[in-house]
């Protein structure tokens, strides 16, 4: 039976039975259109458990099973279940019985790269809200090469048209291209903090989301995430450290790595001894005198 104490909340298990949203569900049930047990129930804080019989009008509902995958998207397809410029979408590439999933975020058109897909709302929200801060890695291929200051500059944050920008971590990959590590979401944030920056984005692959990696998945593929891969990206938003291909430190600025086979500076003093005090021009000797 319905209980106030244990179970779950009544939204909740309506979301997780593909009802609506947990806003679209409170409506739902405000307006005595759900049943627990055959009879009406209003309340909000109503909670359920497993042996509970809900009903939305005459359907009795019941979760669905969680359903994750990681799509690789090709260049071209845009991330939305139907267009209204009847571009060609995402779920026109999905095998039909993955086709009712939502995809967690976006990538613009003309990106590629990871595109984690799911029925899971609870999934969905921690992989987006900007409170979890859950990393997301991007291969950048740039129109002409750049200065370290360009990398220093997108750290410290750059003003865009949607606002002020920044990345948690560059990487210089080579003259043209770099590793970027974002934790926000803004739209075609990554494009735009290089267009202020006067530099166009002709290629823009996103390479890992949290923990995962694409591990050889190929273009235009998908592969179901296990419970160890779901768990490992909600417990573990950041990549495990030592692993290069899992992403770099943050806090490490690029362009300042010491080269191979370069002995590092020697340190100022005489070994063992007292260090040596500066040497002092005439004039200020005479100021001390003063």
């Amino acid at each position: 039976m319905a209980t106030t104490g244990q179970g779950i909340r009544l939204n909740k298990y309506l979301a997780s039975c593909g009802v609506g949203s947990r806003r679209a569900c409170d409506a739902i049930i405000q307006e005595g259109r759900v049943y627990v047990n055959n009879a009406v129930c209003i309340n909000l804080a109503t909670r359920v458990v497993a042996e509970d019989v809900v009903r939305v009008g005459r359907k009795v509902v019941r979760p669905r099973s969680t359903e994750v995958i990681l799509l690789n998207k090709p260049r071209g397809l845009v991330c939305t279940s139907s267009d209204e410029l009847n571009r060609e979408t995402v779920y026109s590439i999905l095998p039909p019985k993955y086709r009712h999933l939502k995809h967690v975020g976006r990538l613009d058109m003309d990106s590629e790269g990871l595109l984690v897909m799911t029925n899971d709302g609870e999934l969905a929200l921690s992989l987006t809200h900007p409170r979890q801060k859950v990393e997301k890695e991007y291969l950048v291929t740039l129109d002409q090469s750049f200065s370290n200051e360009v990398i220093d500059q997108l750290i410290a944050g750059v003003h865009t048209p949607e606002g002020r920008a920044s990345a948690k971590s560059v990487r210089r990959v080579s003259s043209r291209r770099v590793r970027v590590v974002l934790v926000t979401g803004m739209k075609r944030q990554i494009r735009m903090m290089f267009e202020a920056l006067h530099l166009k984005v002709t290629k823009l692959v996103r390479v890992r989301i949290g923990t995962l990696v694409g591990e050889g998945l190929e273009l235009g593929k998908c592969r179901v995430l296990d419970e160890e891969d779901i768990q490992a990206l909600q417990t573990n938003p950041e990549p495990a450290k030592g692993r290069s291909d899992r992403g770099f430190d943050a806090g490490k600025k690029p362009g300042l790595a010491r080269k191979p086979g370069r002995r590092p500076a020697k340190k100022m003093g005489r070994p063992g001894g007292k260090r040596k005090s500066p040497r002092t021009t005439g004039n200020s000797v005479k100021k001390r005198r003063k």
